[in-house]
């Protein structure tokens, strides 16, 4: 058997979010069929990073193990099975002790907003037609950064066994005509960049103070943030391993 990285991009508007469950759609789910109809078996798939339902990646992985001979050409082949909001960019063939999930060094999201009706950004982006102060929000951003506890900002009901997050970078920036928040750390928390995004808009708003924001975050009260950031403003952009991958052949 041979250990395989999948990496993947993928809108994830028509997706229950990208863990296989009964009786809806998601992304893993449509991987696994597209893997069954072209190898002729079952391929169990384990995630990098699972995405809430209707937030989209622009790189993503999974990892499978194969006694099946992956090649270059099955990344066409599965392209053609898979809908067309799923692609896959590549598939390397690792050591047999990798994991993308465990031995992912960050992942990196971003938070698109736009202030203006635009019918094109309507699945890629949070609508919201308020005015902002870019540097407060940069100054919200920078107290997030030195906090490791995001308790406050997990949703209820998950199943980790810590709410400690190592932020690497966090930044609010224009890029072109959207407002955009970058956020970089070694982990996430269940609706955690979300609630950040829409927390942070409360401070840039005046709804609330940088003092008071340092409250909820020390609180370590999912209740005291605000969660109502849609999912279709999230990308995961990026995951970054500490080895180089090589695709097969």
């Amino acid at each position: 058997m041979a250990k395989y990285f999948l990496e993947l991009s993928y809108m994830g508007t028509r997706y229950n979010g990208f863990q296989v469950q009964p009786s809806v759609p998601t992304v893993q789910g449509a991987l696994e069929q597209a893997m069954k109809i072209l190898f002729k078996q079952e391929i169990e798939l384990s995630t990098s990073s699972r995405t809430d339902a209707g937030v989209h990646a622009r790189q993503n992985f999974f990892h499978f193990e194969s006694d099946v001979q992956i090649t270059a050409k099955n990344v066409y082949n599965l392209n053609a099975i898979l809908p067309a909001d799923i692609s896959i960019t590549n598939i390397y063939l690792m050591q047999e002790e990798a994991h993308s999930r465990f031995d992912a060094l960050s992942r990196k999201y971003k938070y698109y907003i736009y202030n203006y009706k635009n019918p094109f950004m309507i699945d890629r982006g949070w609508y919201y037609p308020f005015k902002l102060d870019l540097d407060l929000l940069n100054q919200a951003a920078a107290v997030i950064m030195g906090y490791e506890d995001f308790t406050s900002f997990s949703k209820r009901n998950t199943q980790v066994h810590t709410y400690i997050c190592r932020i690497e970078q966090a930044h609010w920036a224009m890029e072109g005509d959207m407002l955009v928040f970058t956020v970089e750390a070694n982990r996430f928390l269940r609706g955690m960049v979300r609630a950040l995004v829409a927390t942070m808009l409360k401070v840039s708003r005046g709804s609330i103070t940088l003092d008071q924001l340092k409250e909820i975050i020390e609180a370590k009260n999912c209740a005291k943030a605000d969660f109502s950031a849609p999912a279709k403003g999230l990308f995961l952009e990026a995951v970054r391993y500490p080895y180089k991958l090589t695709a097969v052949g």
